[in-house]
């Protein structure tokens, strides 16, 4: 019972919580949990600007604490569990998507997708159907639904019977939206935050050649793409310093102790 999730070791970057997962043990976890869960779990997407985030947001750090898993999206976090001695490996939030697409469409499992713009999310529908034609997709919806108009789209996805879901809402948005509605589905067992993946699935954001994800450099492709991250990539050299001094003192701590 609940093999491949007790096999999951959680570990902590700069006080982020992250799970010791590559694709493999992520996948066996969440169809392991699909099957045997009672109740509704997520899956969220750590990197550094993630452990940003989660120190100027309680609730945010609070929900990812309590996350069924919490996969290691980010070269910075790979380097930096590796440092603490973890064989890491990077799982991408887009890629994970797929893959959980893949394996819906081999065991029947029913998927609800909801968040974006109309077309982006109508596009990410016809895209998926098209890569994998087994795929059930029984129910969809943008994001741009009004808080009052909440409970339609919560019957809309239980009339649905989805086992899976796919919220599209973006940081902190997704996780709020969780923490706010996911006790209320009744048949969803596997809640992903996917955040921009939809824009990947149709095209509009191109991912960086397998070559360079390979090299770990698709954080520079995307520069690239969108000059508009230079700020954000100001704190992944932040993140690098911070994770590069606790490694040198916890070494140095440990050779005077010794």
């Amino acid at each position: 019972m609940r093999m491949h999730m007790n096999k999951i070791k959680r570990t902590s970057i700069l006080g982020t919580p992250v799970d010791c997962v590559d694709m493999v043990l992520a996948l066996q976890s969440i169809d392991e949990y699909i099957q045997e869960a009672k109740q509704p779990g997520t899956v969220l997407a750590v990197n550094p600007e993630k452990v940003y985030a989660l120190r100027e947001n309680q609730f945010l750090k609070d929900f990812f604490t309590k996350a069924t898993i919490l996969i290691p999206d980010g070269i910075g976090i790979v380097m930096a569990m590796r440092l603490q001695g973890h064989a890491a490996t990077r799982v991408p939030g887009a890629d994970l998507m797929t893959e959980i697409c893949a394996l819906a469409s081999k065991h029947g499992y029913r998927i609800f997708i909801y968040g974006a713009k109309e077309e982006i999310n109508r596009g990410a529908v016809e895209r998926l159907n098209t890569i994998y034609p087994s795929l059930q997709i029984v129910g969809r919806a943008n994001g741009y639904i009004f808080e009052e108009d909440m409970h339609k789209l919560i019957s809309q996805i239980n009339e649905s019977k989805a086992d899976i879901l796919f919220v599209a809402l973006g940081s902190p948005r997704q996780e709020e939206w969780m923490y706010k509605y996911l006790q209320q589905l009744s048949t969803v067992r596997i809640c992903q935050g996917v955040g921009g993946t939809l824009d990947t699935i149709v095209g509009n954001v191109k991912r960086a050649p397998r070559f360079m994800q390979r090299l770990n450099l698709e954080w520079f492709y995307r520069l690239i793409q969108q000059p508009t991250r230079a700020k954000r990539q100001l704190k992944l050299i932040s993140f690098v310093w911070e994770v590069s001094s606790d490694f040198i003192r916890s070494k140095f701590g440990r050779s005077r102790t010794s």
